[in-house]
């Protein structure tokens, strides 16, 4: 395949697995500080409702054409059946499990002057019973995918996912993990690990150069038993280290508006990529393409076909 066409993408077959979320956007005008503190007053204007989390993986790679499903567990609540009308109103398959014991888990930032002002996060981790019924259908669904992705926000939503990377690995599937923490042992056994470059500092520690940052790599990619590590470097693009070296892509982005979310869209583009048949350096650079669009859009937003199609021509 050339890099720079498209390959079609219907046939990807994903099954994302995860922390869901509702992303909430307040947006209104600053024309004050407050009498009562420092801060500043937000007339109230509009509000945007988007899935965030695992959520925003699916609806990323559903927006470049893959065929995608969705388990997770969110609460019995109006914000659970919000998140579940807008990610199935996108195409995705949404398993979305019912825990009455928690709050569905929601993300509400104010924006004001184009700028993030404040965010409130409202969550709690998901009972053990619920988690355990979902191991159940992981098991079902697998066998009806290409390639599985684990989505891990630190939400408690996989709290079983040695045992999914374990079944996944038996099934001959291809794993993305979406990691987060200092552990990486759960991780063992997944295909490609996909770290910005915070969750890489917590896990190896800060590097001196780029030849300490790559043995760092490497060595925490043979103790996973992967096939690749990708590190995503924002400004400064990203990297994919094999057993036959590393490949370093530059950053594709023209103006960056907003990073949240954008290892979300990297992940799914990846992920649909592989699915299709694509080799993994061809599959970085869609991704890298595609993080470079998504960028320049503000919230958690995703990259439409037409349009990463159109940047890949353009290079």
């Amino acid at each position: 395949m050339k890099s720079n066409v498209l390959p079609d993408l219907s046939r990807a077959r994903l099954l994302v697995v995860g922390d869901v979320m509702l992303d909430r956007y307040w947006f209104g005008e600053v024309s004050r500080i407050s009498p009562e503190a420092p801060v500043p007053v937000v007339k109230f204007g509009r509000s945007e409702e988007v899935p965030g989390g695992a959520a925003n993986v699916a609806r990323n790679a559903t927006a470049l054409g893959a065929q995608v499903t969705l388990l997770s567990v969110i609460g019995d609540d109006e914000a659970g059946a919000r998140l579940r009308e807008l990610v199935e109103a996108e195409g995705v398959v949404a398993s979305l499990h019912k825990d009455p014991s928690i709050p569905t888990t929601v993300k509400l930032r104010v924006i004001g002057r184009q700028q993030q002002l404040l965010r409130i996060d409202f969550e709690t981790l998901p009972s053990h019973e619920v988690l355990a019924d979902k191991l159940a259908e992981f098991e079902s669904l697998l066998a009806g995918c290409d390639v599985l992705v684990l989505s891990d926000y630190g939400k408690g939503g996989l709290v079983h996912i040695a045992k999914m990377i374990e079944l996944g690995r038996a099934a001959g599937k291809v794993i993305l993990v979406d990691p987060k923490g200092d552990d990486y042992s759960r991780y063992h056994g997944a295909t490609v690990v996909t770290p910005n470059r915070a969750e890489m500092r917590e896990v190896v520690g800060r590097w001196k150069n780029e030849q300490d940052l790559a043995e760092r790599a490497q060595a925490l990619r043979r103790e996973l038993g992967a096939q690749a590590l990708l590190l995503t470097r924002s400004e400064d693009g990203m990297s994919l280290y094999q057993e036959s070296g590393a490949l370093h892509e530059a950053a594709k982005a023209r103006e960056v508006f907003d990073v949240s979310g954008a290892g979300d869209t990297v992940i799914a583009a990846l992920a649909a990529m592989l699915a299709s048949g694509a080799a993994l350096p061809q599959a970085m650079h869609v991704a890298n393409c595609a993080a470079g669009i998504v960028v320049g859009k503000l919230g958690t937003a995703v990259v439409h076909r037409e349009e990463l199609q159109a940047a890949l021509a353009q290079e």
